[in-house]
């Protein structure tokens, strides 16, 4: 079969894609395998790398990059939105504070779903709010498992320190009071793809008056379980893809 788009740069990177499939590749291997010239695999599997669908193991082989399982995670994303509707509801009930769920999308997070409180004082963000990756609980969620370069490079002018994430990583939420808005508090969690990459943060936000300094005695239990909900979700999506590609 002629494999061949038409668009020779697109097919050959297609080609190093491919041959990294089976695993870790020096360039000798990836020029063996993809009969291409030397130079020409290198200058690929480079470019290929800055985007972040190649990336290199500790010794220094080529293997497939984190933006590959980013792209499949979002490629899911129906739904586990229409997951999230009735899980967020429910959350806002039991705890009475309005919930949301973020995504990460470059140095932002951006509000996919949200549950807002009815009545009274509350942290009303609407559904396609972009908010900061440097202040706030969902933003420690969404950066505290990122690979250690990007970890660093994001807490550059963040108002929680590597200590906090440290700390987040290590209970499994994390929790803000006037971080990102004075008198605003939160907790989130962590929603997780089946490769256990972190694609989502559940939160619930309200006044400090209510939810406290520390917020997390409150409504971790029940944010990490709405979170959880999410993520067997997401779960059982990928076994029900596989089991229909078999």
């Amino acid at each position: 079969m002629d494999n061949s788009s038409g668009v020779g740069v697109l097919d050959k990177a297609a080609a190093v894609l491919g041959a990294l499939e089976a695993g870790p590749a020096t360039l000798a291997q990836l020029v063996a395998a993809t009969q291409l010239a030397r130079p020409t695999a290198h200058r690929l599997a480079v470019a290929l790398e800055h985007h972040r669908l190649v990336t290199r193991d500790m010794q220094g082989r080529f293997i497939l990059g984190p933006r590959l399982n980013e792209l499949a995670t979002a490629a899911g994303e129906d739904r586990l939105l229409a997951a999230a509707n009735p899980v967020l509801a429910a959350l806002r009930d039991h705890t009475g504070e309005s919930a949301q769920l973020y995504r990460r999308q470059g140095d932002q997070r951006i509000c996919v779903a949200a549950a807002e409180r009815p009545v009274g004082l509350r942290d009303s963000i609407p559904v396609g709010a972009t908010l900061t990756m440097q202040a706030g609980s969902a933003a420690q969620i969404l950066l505290a498992w990122e690979e250690p370069d990007r970890l660093h490079r994001g807490l550059q002018g963040a108002k929680f320190t590597a200590t906090v994430l440290s700390g987040v990583r290590r209970r499994g939420w994390a929790q803000s009071v006037s971080e990102r808005e004075v008198g605003v508090a939160s907790v989130s969690a962590p929603v997780r793809g089946p490769s256990g990459r972190i694609v989502a943060a559940v939160s619930i936000s309200g006044p400090v008056e209510r939810l406290t300094r520390q917020p997390g005695r409150l409504h971790a239990g029940s944010v990490v379980a709405a979170a959880n909900r999410l993520t067997e979700v997401l779960r059982r999506a990928s076994e029900e893809s596989r089991a229909a590609s078999q």
